[in-house]
């Protein structure tokens, strides 16, 4: 644990943050075809270019997050892994006539994550075509052959300090593992990522947002949803929040320090009453027992003082900050 999160934070490791698997939106009408049902600009990207977005219900509710990810040809959607056969699925139903291709890449495109301040000068040195990485803006993304496999390497940031991601064909990946660890990058374990990403307060889909999250009660907006683009699923609902409810919803996700562990699913409580639930929790080496949960509006302010009804007694917590 100590030697992954180290790594993390003060060189570089290898490790994903959650399963992801690809999916290929290929012909020319793609980007009007994903810029009707995805909350960001996705027709604005050019070649190496990219952004996170999410896919709402008409209720505003989310679907799933993605990276999306221009190439010349296609675009690459980045989602969770669980359920990237029913996003297929649920993609191909919402052609009417557009000239797009869909296609599954889990079974022939494999993941490599790479986080840490050290990441760029690694990748680097592994991958001969990677240069200038430490100035690449965020969803910025390039051609980066391994040997003889295809790969692509591209920045998002998920844990406080630059990540990057190399999409590289199966048979390769494997190989540009061990390489990275032949490099001296380590492999870091579940507990360290955890720990790190919240000490960024990143959230990730199906643990921190579900079918049931509006993007603003989890606190992604400003990186997820255009409010310059024409219309898309879902915009009924965000703009209404935001114009005639100044913002407010109901809840939100924030950051808390707990003074003992807590768990996730556990009760968040004050003023004698139910505020809200812890949805991750983690042991930082560097700040001690952390979580993220939602909580009652009333109660996002930073130093707020709240309860966790954990299996040993409630644990007293003060709330940090709504997660970016």
């Amino acid at each position: 644990m100590i030697e992954s999160y180290r790594a993390l934070t003060e060189h570089a490791a290898l490790g994903a943050v959650a399963p992801r698997a690809v999916i290929a939106v290929g012909g020319p009408d793609r980007a009007s075809f994903l810029h009707g049902l995805l909350t960001n600009d996705v027709q604005a990207l050019g070649p190496g270019s990219g952004c996170y977005a999410a896919w709402l219900t008409p209720q505003g509710r989310m679907i799933t997050d993605l990276h999306v990810l221009a190439v010349e040809d296609r675009m690459l959607l980045d989602v969770p892994a669980e359920l990237a056969a029913g996003l297929l699925q649920r993609l191909d139903q919402f052609l009417f006539g557009e000239d797009v291709q869909l296609a599954d890449l889990a079974n022939t495109l494999a993941s490599v994550w790479i986080h840490g301040p050290g990441a760029p000068a690694m990748v680097e040195r592994v991958l001969a075509g990677a240069s200038g990485l430490a100035s690449w803006p965020p969803y910025r993304h390039a051609p980066t052959p391994f040997g003889s496999a295809a790969a692509r390497t591209a920045r998002i940031d998920q844990l406080g300090a630059p990540g990057y991601c190399i999409y590289i064909d199966r048979a390769g990946d494997a190989e540009l593992r061990a390489a990275f660890e032949a490099a001296g990058v380590t492999a870091a374990g579940p507990e360290a990522i955890e720990a790190v990403r919240l000490e960024a307060g990143y959230p990730v889909f199906g643990v921190d947002m579900t079918d049931d999250t509006i993007p603003l009660e989890a606190g992604i907006e400003d990186r997820a949803i255009s409010f310059t683009k024409g219309c898309y699923v879902g915009q009924e609902v965000i703009v209404r929040v935001l114009h005639r409810g100044h913002g407010r919803v109901a809840r939100r996700l924030v950051g808390l320090r707990l003074d003992a562990a807590a768990a996730r699913g556990q009760r968040i409580v004050a003023e004698g009453r139910e505020i809200g639930a812890v949805t991750s929790a983690a042991h930082s080496p560097r700040h001690g027992p952390l979580a993220m949960g939602y909580v009652h509006r009333d109660f996002t302010a930073p130093g707020t003082r709240v309860e966790v009804e954990t299996s040993a007694g409630r644990v007293g917590a003060s709330v940090g900050s709504s997660h970016p």
